[in-house]
């Protein structure tokens, strides 16, 4: 249901003692603008509704109605030179998902004067 692996938990232990951290990890929806929606890491406490997860050092909290909507989870941290990063995907669709460019906006022409 939840999966995050050992290189991923690895950059986030890292991270985490690195700056002094002692915060939770909250997954959760970010909004993409124009790619849409996306699941997101931040930092965070856990909250009366949130599902939470230990894994090693690293404590991952995630509300329980986005985990159910989600369905599983995976972390991963992808090792691409420049644009290596996090990947958090999910077995269902996200909630809210869809493009959030409208006619109006600047990349579409409607900042011109």
């Amino acid at each position: 249901m939840f999966d995050v692996t050992a290189m991923a938990n690895d950059k986030l232990v890292n991270y985490l003692k690195e700056n002094k951290i002692s915060s939770a990890i909250r997954v959760s929806v970010m909004q993409g603008g124009c790619s849409g929606s996306a699941l997101g890491l931040s930092l965070d406490e856990a909250k009366p509704q949130d599902e939470s997860f230990q894994i090693d050092d690293v404590t991952f909290v995630i509300d329980k109605h986005l985990l159910e909507q989600c369905g599983s989870i995976s972390i991963e941290y992808i090792e691409a030179g420049s644009r290596s990063g996090f990947t958090i995907s999910s077995a269902n669709p996200l909630p809210m998902a869809g493009g959030g460019c409208s006619s109006g906006s600047c990349g579409s022409g409607g900042c011109r004067h």
